[in-house]
């Protein structure tokens, strides 16, 4: 592989300097360098970061290739500055043994642009009855470190604690989809003012935060590790901040669209905004922005959920819930907490790379813009404005809820152990 000087970039949004790339690794980093041998990349006024980490991703392979492919996910995945994400279970058939998630990992190696850490399952085709084989998965090639039946609430108390008994023998860990399902029976939308003045059944933010309150008592109690998928409520918050206080071994994970978008967007009754949890009121926003700043919550997660066009082109009660995230996630990270203060690069460094990668046990990613490090690395240039146009996703599926609007930032580049995967705005 040739050498490639990347020069005059800010890292991790600080002084200016050079990086060079040899071959896999990141081999000087200093305020100015000379390499004659080397393809020089003019990043003057651009942001340098740790490659991304996505904990929550929906590539949907094997079994709805019609919404997402390994390959067109980690596509989309690369062309948003990312170099590694979780693929969630509730795929068909649902990845809940070792055979399933191998096959995912295997489809993550021959893609080639970001690395691909399956997600297990915590139980028998998600159905909250059994057990999945937790320590099956862990011990296949895909060395699966992370169990979630996402899309579900594992809720019942007893299965929760035997996984999080399980998963401790390992250094794994739970993610809870924290969603009580006989207080969302029917539900649209979050309860509130809105569902209210709309007349959908409404979603409330109880139906969240008692699960997740339940949670962090077992975790405690078992002594394991807990991660809370895609927090939506100011209640939730403050579980988790009680929860950190006590220095229980939970973590959570709050989604760019939380941090944006509010139920009044409801109003136009487009499906694009259906998603589960639901968006939630301008108060909850705040208080996820407050919470991620201030590292309560640890990081941020897409939770891309790309849906082929006749599942969100229809009316709001048959719409299938989710949107596509991967692409737009930094830049709405952007605008909601670097562009208002709440955190600099260096916070989006840790909270999108150093956090969901330490959590997630994943190695390689989510280390620092240093010498002898992994060249997994995301040029950003903060000063672009642009209107989103789906068109253009690497995606299959085009779900987003961002059409149209002008949103700050564009990854230039991206780095997977020092191939470029991403060239000026385009896939390598």
């Amino acid at each position: 592989m040739s050498k490639i000087l990347i020069r005059g970039a800010r890292i991790l949004g600080g002084e200016p300097g050079d990086v060079l790339i040899d071959g896999e690794t990141v081999a000087e980093v200093a305020a100015s360098l000379d390499a004659p041998d080397a393809t020089v990349i003019e990043a003057a006024g651009q942001v340098l970061l740790p490659g991304l980490v996505d904990l929550h991703t929906h590539l949907r392979e094997p079994g709805r290739e019609d919404s997402e492919t390994v390959l067109t996910g980690t596509r989309a995945a690369a062309a948003g500055g990312f170099t590694a994400v979780h693929a969630m279970a509730n795929t068909f058939p649902v990845a809940d043994t070792a055979g399933v998630v191998e096959q995912v990992w295997r489809l993550g190696r021959e893609s080639g642009y970001c690395d691909v850490q399956p997600v297990g399952a915590v139980t028998v085709g998600l159905e909250g009855r059994q057990l999945a084989e937790l320590g099956a998965m862990h011990d296949s090639a895909a060395a699966v470190k992370i169990f979630s039946d996402d899309g579900k609430c594992v809720d019942d108390a007893v299965i929760m604690r035997r996984a999080l008994e399980y998963v401790k023998a390992f250094d794994g860990v739970v993610a809870q989809h924290a969603q009580e399902p006989r207080l969302t029976e029917g539900a649209q939308m979050n309860e509130g003012v809105v569902s209210a003045e709309l007349g959908l059944g409404g979603w409330p933010a109880v139906a969240e935060e008692s699960i997740i309150a339940r949670d962090v008592l077992l975790a405690a109690h078992v002594g394991s590790r807990l991660h809370v998928c895609h927090l939506s409520t100011a209640g939730s918050v403050e579980i988790v901040r009680w929860a950190k206080s006590k220095g229980w071994n939970v973590t959570a994970e709050v989604t760019p669209h939380h941090l944006l978008l509010t139920d009044e967007l409801v109003r136009s009754y487009n499906p694009v905004y259906k998603v589960n949890p639901p968006l939630r009121t301008e108060a909850d926003v705040l208080a996820l922005r407050e919470a991620l700043a201030d590292g309560t919550i640890d990081c941020v997660a897409t939770d891309h959920a790309p849906h082929p066009h006749e599942d969100k082109d229809c009316e709001w009660a048959a719409a299938a819930m989710g949107m596509v995230g991967l692409e737009t996630a930094l830049s709405v990270v952007q605008q909601t907490m670097v562009d208002t203060g709440l955190i600099d690069w260096a916070g989006v460094a840790d909270r999108m790379s150093f956090r969901p990668a330490a959590i997630g046990r994943l190695e390689g990613h989510g280390r620092p813009v240093s010498p002898g490090e992994p060249a997994n690395l995301t040029l950003v240039d903060p000063a672009y404005r642009g209107a989103v146009d789906p068109a253009g996703f690497a995606s299959r599926s085009r779900n987003t809820p961002y059409e149209g609007r002008e949103l700050p930032g564009r990854v230039t580049h991206t780095f997977l152990r020092g191939r470029a995967t991403v060239v000026d705005g385009k896939l390598a």
